[in-house]
């Protein structure tokens, strides 16, 4: 029942898009005409904004021996900020209010199944409320815009988002749309897809010229994500450091990062990894990692259309409690935009990362890649897997058949890259007595499943944007040892985005 009221929820999203007036479409890569804005709120001096995001999302995971894994809920998010803008600074309070209503009565099995799907992580997050709500700050600094006659200069004081990646844009539309959606917060992110995200307590500076970018982050993350309390802090820090250098000349336009990041946790919770539950619960030493390396991403333009290529890759090292870290990530991916099909301007990419697993569990080292405090769904928008521990070959195809409207399709074929290891899945600290990442025991199994996938996105207005997205997972090896009841799984949800 409750999965035929999400696909006509879908179907009502999928018809307001086709109904919508037509606009005039736009290039590939050129310069975008400034879009539409909303009509400025003030109250005195103060501006006045928000918006209401709104979903009903559809879980069928995989089949588990006992536990409600096909169920939907309506996940939503209320923000409103009062800000001021002066001359050389200027200051936001942005309140948020998750409310999810409709969450499964028993959405986890026994070990290894676990969690089936992110309603069980809602409903274990919220001492088991089916319905759950709360008001916090979301945002709250102070940022000063302007040291002297310098308006090089940028520090934000107090509650903020942050993305690592994001600490400039670029000018170019193809490196623009490569940052946002396959470089930034990879490492640290504030978990906007959500329904309550997380933010971060500390101090932000950037110094920025036509040059590059020089930026510092410390602080500390804000509990949320799953848990709607978003009021308090966790026991973790971090300290973020980048150099951002746009080049090119000509037809080839590229901007290059390079990165150093030191992440602390010091709580008092059980790390998940692949030693013994015993062993593991006999150590809380602090996490203490390194992690350095940087990216690269270029836009070259033919002819025949644009060429992109994105390269990203980082070292770890450190302490894992008492066991020495090394572990790395990498990812190559590249992209053509044709001049073909200009009703549709496809645009299709592919691309490989593989991220270190842990191959002995007793000898002293965690080879696991430890993906700090990201946003998982960019990089696994059917998000029941991770950075860590795998190889994902990917393909995707774009289509922007209306300046109004982007189609986005992709294929993952996924697997463990170390057998001994677990397969992962989560995205960091969110509250102060949960690991933030959860893992399983394939035994011995390395391939994973393959991921198909569909979302459409219809920007209606500056005030009203629509989504769906439908995924499907073939599960293969693993997750047969898993779930042998029945190993393949999808999910879907429908979006509406009003802002005001």
């Amino acid at each position: 029942m409750k999965l035929r009221l999400f696909a006509v929820l879908f179907a009502i999203a999928l018809t307001c898009a086709a109904q919508a007036p037509p606009a005039a479409p736009v290039a590939n890569t050129s310069s975008k005409p400034a879009p539409a804005t909303l009509p400025v709120i003030k109250l005195g001096g103060i501006t006045i904004s928000g918006s209401l995001r709104s979903r009903i999302e559809g879980f069928d995971w995989f089949q588990p021996s006992t536990g409600d894994n096909s169920y939907a809920y309506s996940g939503n998010l209320f923000r409103l900020s009062l800000s001021q803008r002066k001359e050389t600074w200027d200051w936001n309070a942005e309140f948020a209010v998750p409310f999810i209503l409709g969450l499964p009565s028993n959405p986890v099995a026994p070990a290894p199944q676990g969690a089936l799907g992110i309603g069980a992580n809602y409903l274990t997050s919220n001492d088991r409320n089916q319905n759950t709500a709360m008001i916090f700050p979301k945002q709250l600094y102070l940022r000063f815009t302007q040291f002297g006659a310098s308006k090089a200069h940028m520090l934000k004081l107090g509650r903020f988002e942050f993305l690592d990646g994001s600490e400039s844009a670029p000018s170019n539309a193809t490196l623009a749309n490569l940052k946002a959606n396959r470089i930034n917060q990879r490492l640290i992110g504030a978990f906007q897809w959500t329904d309550i995200g997380r933010s971060f307590d500390g101090v932000q500076y950037t110094y920025s010229k036509k040059a590059g970018t020089l930026a510092f982050v410390g602080a500390m993350p804000t509990r949320g994500v799953f848990q709607t309390d978003g009021w308090g802090w966790n026991n973790v820090g971090f300290g973020y450091t980048s150099l951002t250098k746009p080049w090119g000349k000509g037809a080839h336009k590229a901007e290059t990062r390079v990165l150093a990041l030191y992440y602390d946790d010091w709580r008092s919770v059980v790390k998940t990894d692949n030693r013994s539950a015993a062993l593991r619960a006999s150590e809380f030493s602090n996490i203490k990692i390194w992690t350095a390396g940087g990216n690269s991403i270029h836009a070259f333009d033919t002819k025949a259309g644009t060429l992109d290529a994105v390269v990203w890759g980082v070292m770890q090292t450190g302490q894992w409690g008492n066991q020495a870290q090394e572990a790395y990530a990498f990812d190559i991916e590249g992209g053509y935009q044709p001049k073909i099909l200009p009703k549709l301007k496809p645009w299709v990419r592919g691309g490989y990362s593989v991220t270190s697993g842990d191959g002995n569990a007793a000898d002293g080292t965690h080879g696991t890649f430890f993906q700090v405090l990201p946003t998982p769904r960019p990089y696994a928008r059917f998000p029941f897997f991770n950075m860590m521990n795998n190889i994902d070959r990917f393909g995707a195809l774009t289509l922007r058949p209306h300046a109004k409207i982007t189609t986005t399709s992709e294929f993952h074929s996924l697997s463990l890259q170390n057998a001994k290891d677990l397969w992962y899945v989560g995205g960091g600290a969110y509250q102060p007595w949960s690991f933030g990442y959860v893992g399983r025991n394939t035994g011995g199994r390395k391939s994973l499943a393959n991921l198909y996938d569909t979302q459409v996105e219809y920007r209606y207005s500056p005030r009203f944007t629509f989504l769906v997205y439908y995924g499907y997972a073939q599960g293969l090896a693993a997750m047969n040892f898993i779930y042998p009841a029945g190993k393949n799984g999808s999910f879907g949800y429908g979006e509406v985005l009003v802002r005001f």
